[in-house]
C-alpha cells in the first residue's frame, strides 16, 4: 500500500463532526501549555473516546479499525518486531496474508514509523488503526519474558560452573552487580510477573530442577524450570535486597524490598523457608502505583455498601472482615480506612506485616523476635489516644479481648478473622474464650468474603449447563433462580489459556441486631447461627457468586468451587 498521508488530527475530528471548532481551539491552548498530545487531552477531557479517534483515522486513510480486545495476536507474528520496536512505533504485527503483513498502529498517519517498520520487516505492509490503550495492554500481555528468563538462567548456570566467586562480595554492591546475570534474571522475573498481573512469585528447589511459579488470579502457573545450581545465588541476592541474614539457612526469614518496574514502584514482601532441597522463597508483589481501592470499587452491592458506611461512621464498635487467606480481607480493610481517614481522626494500625503505606495513619508492624507482639502494641496503641484502631488479625483470646474492650470504650476497631462465613464468626470468638457479653456489646458488623475469577471477555462464549451442573443448581438454587446467561472462557493468549482474567469479591454481611445480641448473651451457639442465617437471608456468599455466574461475568464452575469450600 502507499505510505499514509500526514493528517492534522484536530482538523480531521472537526471535519468528521466529532468535536467543534471551539473545543479544538481550547484543546490546542492546553496542548501548548502542557506539551501533551492533542488526542490524549481530548480523551482525558471526555470530549471523544480513543475508539472514535481511531475510527476517524481509519475512515480518512481508508484502512480497517481493529478492536484488539476481540483479537488474539499470533506470537510468531508479534515477535517479528522486538518489544522495544513495538513500543517505540506503537505498532503490532497482526496478520500475514496475501503477501503482506497487517500492522496495527495507534497513529497510522506517522510517516516515519511507517518507513521504519517497512525497513525492519522487509515486507509490504498494510496498516490498521488500533487504540493506544489496547495496543499497550496487548504489548504488555504478549511480550512475555519466558525465553529471556530461560537464557539468563542458563547464563547464570554457566557463570557458576566457571567460577568459585564469593557471592557475598559479588552481590554486595549495586554498582558491582548491575550487569550480573543473577540481577538481570530477577529483574526480568519481576517484569514478567508484573505484565501478567501475578500476585506472587514462588521459587522452589526440587530434587533435580528449580521451579519458578507465578500465582495469577489465585491459581499457580509454572513459569520456568531452571538448573538447581542457580537457586543459592537467587536466594542470596534476594536476601541481600531485603536485608535478611545471608548466613542463616536453617530458619525461616521474612523481609521486604522495593523494585522499579518501568517507573512503577513494586513493593515485594519475601518469605524464605528451608526445604529438603534448599531454601524456598515466596514473594508477594504489591503494586504501590495503583492507589488504594475505594469502597465503591470493592464490588459490594449498594445495600451492603450503605450498611458498611453506616457502621464505619459510628464512633465505637468492632467491624470484622472474615475469610480464608487470599480472599481480599486486607484490601477491604484498607479501603475502609481510606474512606474514614481524615485530619480529625487519629488512626493506628497494628499489622504483620504492613502491606500498604497510608498517608496520615500511624502504622506499626509487630516483631515477635523482640517481643513487639500484637498484644503489646495494641495495649500501647490504646494509650496513644486513637479514634480508630486496625488490628491485622484476631489471632488469640488476649488480642480479641483487648480489641473488643477497646470497642466498648469509645474506639472504632477493625480486624480480620479466619472463618467460613458471617453467621459463625461471633461463635468463633466465643470458642476462643471471649466472654459472651463482650461479643454482644462490642461487635457491630461482620463481613465475610471470597474472590471469584471473572470470565475472559476476549474469548467468552455461551455455556450449556451440564447434567452435573443442573443437579447442583437444583440442590442449591430454586427453580426460578437457576436460569441465567451462563458463559465460559474458551482460553486465549490474553488469559494464558485459562478462560479467566481478573477476580472480584462476593460478600455476605451480618449486623448485630438486638435479637442477635440477646442470642449471643443467653442462647446456644446453634440457636445464634440459626437466627444469624435467617437475618442474612438470600444475600449469602454462594447466592452472590451465583448471581455473577447467571449474569455471565463469572462461570458456574467458579460458583461450584466456592460452594465446595464454604457452607453456602
Amino acid at each position: 500500500m502507499p505510505p499514509p498521508e500526514k493528517i492534522r488530527l484536530g482538523d480531521l475530528l472537526v471535519r468528521q463532526e466529532l468535536i467543534t471548532e471551539d473545543q479544538l481551539k481550547a484543546t490546542l491552548e492546553q496542548q501548548r501549555a502542557s506539551g501533551r498530545k492533542l488526542g490524549r487531552i481530548l480523551v482525558d477531557s471526555g470530549i471523544v473516546t480513543e475508539e472514535q479517534i481511531s475510527g476517524a483515522l481509519a475512515r480518512q486513510l481508508k484502512i480497517p479499525y481493529i478492536n484488539l480486545k476481540q483479537q488474539s495476536p499470533n506470537p510468531a507474528l508479534v515477535n517479528l518486531l522486538s518489544e522495544a520496536q513495538a513500543r517505540r512505533f506503537r505498532a503490532l504485527v497482526l496478520e500475514d496474508s496475501n503477501g503482506f503483513l497487517r500492522v496495527g498502529m495507534a497513529d497510522p498517519s506517522d510517516l516515519f514509523a511507517y518507513d521504519e517498520l517497512t525497513r525492519i520487516l522487509k515486507r509490504e505492509i498494510e496498516l490498521a488503526a488500533v487504540t493506544e490503550t489496547q495496543l499497550l495492554s496487548t504489548i504488555d500481555r504478549v511480550y512475555r519474558r519466558t525465553g529471556e528468563i530461560t537464557a539468563l538462567s542458563q547464563e547464570l548456570t554457566a557463570e557458576l560452573a566457571q567460577t568459585e566467586a564469593d557471592f557475598g562480595a559479588l552481590l554486595g554492591t549495586e554498582a558491582a552487580v548491575k550487569d550480573a546475570p543473577v540481577v538481570k534474571l530477577l529483574q526480568t522475573l519481576f517484569e514478567d510477573a508484573a505484565q501478567v498481573r501475578a500476585s506472587d512469585i514462588h521459587i522452589e528447589p526440587q530434587q533435580h530442577k528449580l521451579h519458578v511459579r507465578f500465582r495469577i488470579d489465585g491459581m499457580l502457573h509454572l513459569q520456568t524450570e531452571a538448573d538447581l545450581k542457580i537457586a543459592p545465588a537467587l536466594v542470596l541476592r534476594l536476601k541481600l535486597m531485603s536485608g535478611l541474614d545471608i548466613s542463616e539457612k536453617r530458619l525461616p526469614q521474612d523481609g521486604r524490598f522495593h523494585v522499579d518496574i518501568r517507573g512503577n514502584p513494586l513493593d515485594v514482601r519475601i518469605s524464605s523457608m528451608p526445604t529438603q532441597y534448599g531454601e524456598s522463597v515466596v514473594m508477594r508483589l504489591l503494586n504501590q502505583s495503583g492507589g488504594l481501592l475505594s469502597l465503591e470499587r470493592l464490588g459490594m452491592g449498594p445495600r451492603m455498601l450503605t450498611r458498611l458506611r453506616a457502621a464505619l461512621n459510628r464512633t465505637s464498635g468492632m467491624i470484622l472482615v472474615t475469610g480464608p487467606t487470599g480472599s481480599g480481607k486486607t484490601t477491604a480493610l484498607y479501603a475502609s480506612l481510606n474512606e474514614i481517614n481524615s485530619p480529625d481522626r487519629k488512626i493506628i494500625t497494628v499489622e504483620d506485616p504492613v502491606e500498604y503505606r497510608l498517608p496520615g495513619i500511624n502504622q506499626v508492624q509487630v516483631h515477635d523476635k523482640i517481643e513487639l507482639t500484637f498484644e503489646r502494641v495494641l495495649r500501647a496503641a490504646l494509650r496513644q489516644d486513637p479514634d480508630v484502631i486496625l488490628v491485622g488479625e484476631m489471632r488469640d483470646k488476649t488480642t480479641a479481648e483487648i480489641g473488643l474492650r477497646a470497642a466498648m470504650t469509645g474506639h472504632m476497631v477493625l480486624s480480620t478473622l479466619h472463618t467460613n462465613d458471617a453467621a459463625t464468626t461471633p461463635v468463633r470468638l466465643l470458642d476462643m474464650g471471649v466472654p459472651p457479653y463482650m461479643v454482644a456489646m462490642s461487635l457491630n458488623l461482620v463481613i465475610a468474603q471470597r474472590l471469584v475469577r471473572l470470565v475472559c471477555e476476549n474469548c467468552v462464549a455461551p455455556h450449556t449447563v451440564t447434567t452435573q451442573e443442573a443437579a447442583w443448581l437444583d440442590h442449591y438454587a430454586a427453580d426460578d433462580e437457576a436460569e441465567g446467561k451462563y458463559m465460559r472462557g474458551m482460553g486465549c493468549s490474553r488469559c494464558n489459556g485459562t478462560g479467566f482474567i481478573g477476580r472480584t469479591a462476593v460478600y455476605e454481611m451480618l449486623e448485630m441486631t438486638p435479637e442477635l445480641v440477646q442470642a449471643a448473651n443467653h442462647g446456644s451457639p446453634v440457636e445464634f447461627v440459626k437466627i444469624a442465617r435467617t437475618q442474612i437471608g438470600k444475600e449469602t456468599l454462594l447466592r452472590n457468586a451465583l448471581a455473577l455466574a447467571k449474569s455471565g461475568r463469572s462461570s458456574l464452575s467458579e460458583t461450584m468451587a466456592l460452594a465446595a469450600h464454604s457452607d453456602g
